[in-house]
C-alpha cells in the first residue's frame, strides 16, 4: 500500500513539476518590439515602429496624445528586461505649479510625472524580468492607457483656482515632442 501511495505522490509531483515548467516556458523574461508592439495593437492603440540607429522605436497615442516606448535594459540587441511607457507634454508659457505634480504623486501609484523645463513627462515603467505573461502586456499597457487618461483629467481639474488662473490643462500643448530634442 505504501509503495501505490508513494508512486502516485512522485507522478503528481512529475506532473506538477510538468505544468510548472508549461508554464514558465509561456513566460516571457523579455521583450522584442514586436512583443510590445502586439500588446499595444491588443489594448486598442494603433503603433508605428520606426528604426532610428538600428534600434525600433515605437510610437502610439491614447486620448488623442501621442506616446513612445522607451527600451531599458537590454538582454540583446532585440530583447529587453524591461521598458518604459513615456508620454513628454510641451508646457506652454512656462512651468506647471509644483503642487499639480505633487498632488499627482499623493493620488496615483503607477506612473510618475516630472517636470523637465518646458515639459512635463508621464511615464510608466513595465517590467518582465521574472517572467511575465503576453496577457500581462497588454494589461500594462491598458494601465498606462488609463493613467494617461487620468494624468489628462487631473490637469483638466487641478486645483480650486483652476478657473481663475487657466486651469493647468490649458497650459499643456497637445502635440508631445522628445524632450531631448529639444534641448
Amino acid at each position: 500500500m505504501n509503495d501505490t501511495a508513494n508512486n502516485s505522490n512522485n507522478n503528481n509531483n512529475n506532473e506538477s513539476a510538468g505544468n510548472a515548467a508549461a508554464m514558465q516556458a509561456d513566460l516571457l523574461d523579455a521583450v522584442t518590439p514586436e512583443q510590445v508592439s502586439d500588446a499595444i495593437k491588443a489594448a486598442g492603440g494603433a503603433v508605428t515602429a520606426i528604426e532610428q540607429d538600428g534600434v525600433v522605436r515605437l510610437h502610439s497615442a491614447s486620448h488623442g496624445i501621442g506616446f513612445q516606448v522607451l527600451w531599458g535594459n537590454p538582454v540583446t540587441t532585440t530583447q529587453y528586461t524591461d521598458f518604459t511607457l513615456s508620454c513628454p507634454l510641451h508646457v506652454q508659457g512656462g512651468t506647471l505649479p509644483d503642487a499639480v505634480l505633487a498632488s499627482w504623486h499623493r493620488a496615483k501609484r503607477f506612473a510618475r510625472v516630472a517636470q523637465h523645463g518646458d515639459f512635463v513627462v508621464l511615464d510608466m515603467d513595465v517590467v518582465v524580468a521574472g517572467g511575465v505573461s503576453p496577457a500581462y502586456l497588454v494589461f500594462a499597457v491598458r494601465l498606462w492607457m488609463q493613467m494617461m487618461g487620468e494624468f489628462f483629467l487631473h490637469l483638466r481639474n487641478y486645483g480650486p483656482a483652476g478657473a481663475a488662473r487657466g486651469d493647468a490643462a490649458n497650459a499643456v500643448a497637445v502635440g508631445t515632442q522628445d524632450p531631448a530634442a529639444a534641448a
